[in-house]
């Protein structure tokens, strides 16, 4: 038995209408759902910035380019740029602190970017401007550091042109010399090298970290001191 012409037509119409019904509801669905993979920066994050200087011709540190999207997609602010712009980066960073937009600064650095680092650290200190971290891959030049950075880890192939960091008399902060020969990474692929990448993005994340942590209390005048306890005596008894 056939269906007669005004069954048919209202047949066809519900089904349009079921079409149009289902179509809603994926544009709902996809309206309603996040389109930016982008992390949304905290304020320790939005207030850190990381400096990251390719080293010699730009055109061989293109890792720090990697490393830069990955710290942005996290929500941390970057700027990339040649080493021989370490000195006008110092004075943007100096303003964006003193006006108070800015509070970390990490400085990344590669080939001769890494032998730059210093330079740029030492006219931070002279701005009265702090640095948190700085990090650089495989310095050249028997790179000496003068003035402090909270931390300086320099990265270097043992067995190629990099070399470790000399600390001139008087400086203070901490350095960390660290021989990576066996990783697979050579002076120019030192920045591309997942594992260097890892541990670059990894130093930063630790300072965005403490970062955020609540300042220590400040003790009263004419409060008491706390009592200090020897290690064995808090230590846990034995049977």
């Amino acid at each position: 038995m056939r269906p007669n012409g005004r069954y048919a037509a209202g047949a066809s119409q519900l089904s349009a209408i079921r079409v149009w019904a289902t179509c809603l509801l994926l544009l709902s669905a996809v309206a309603m759902s996040p389109t930016s993979a982008k992390a949304q920066p905290s304020q320790a994050a939005a207030t850190t910035h990381v400096y990251l200087l390719r080293g010699v011709l730009n055109i061989f540190s293109l890792g720090l380019d990697t490393i830069g999207s990955r710290l942005e997609a996290q929500g941390i602010p970057v700027t990339v740029a040649n080493f021989v712009s370490w000195s006008s980066l110092a004075d943007e960073a100096a303003a964006a602190y003193k006006a108070g937009r800015l509070k970390t600064i990490v400085l990344v650095g590669h080939s001769s970017g890494a032998t730059a680092l210093p330079d740029m650290i030492a006219k931070l200190n002279r701005l009265g401007v702090p640095v948190k971290l700085a990090i650089g891959l495989d310095s050249v030049f028997k790179t000496k550091l003068s003035t402090g950075a909270e931390r300086y880890i320099n990265l270097y192939i043992g067995d190629g042109p990099g070399e470790p960091v000399r600390a001139a008399d008087g400086f203070r902060g901490k350095l960390d010399n660290v021989d990576v020969r066996g990783s697979g990474a050579g002076h120019i692929t030192i920045d591309k090298n997942e594992l260097i990448q890892r541990r670059v993005i990894a130093e930063i994340d630790a300072v965005v970290m403490r970062s955020r942590a609540p300042a220590a209390p400040t003790a009263q005048p004419g409060a008491p001191k706390p009592v200090a306890r020897s290690a064995a005596a808090t230590a846990p008894g034995r049977n």
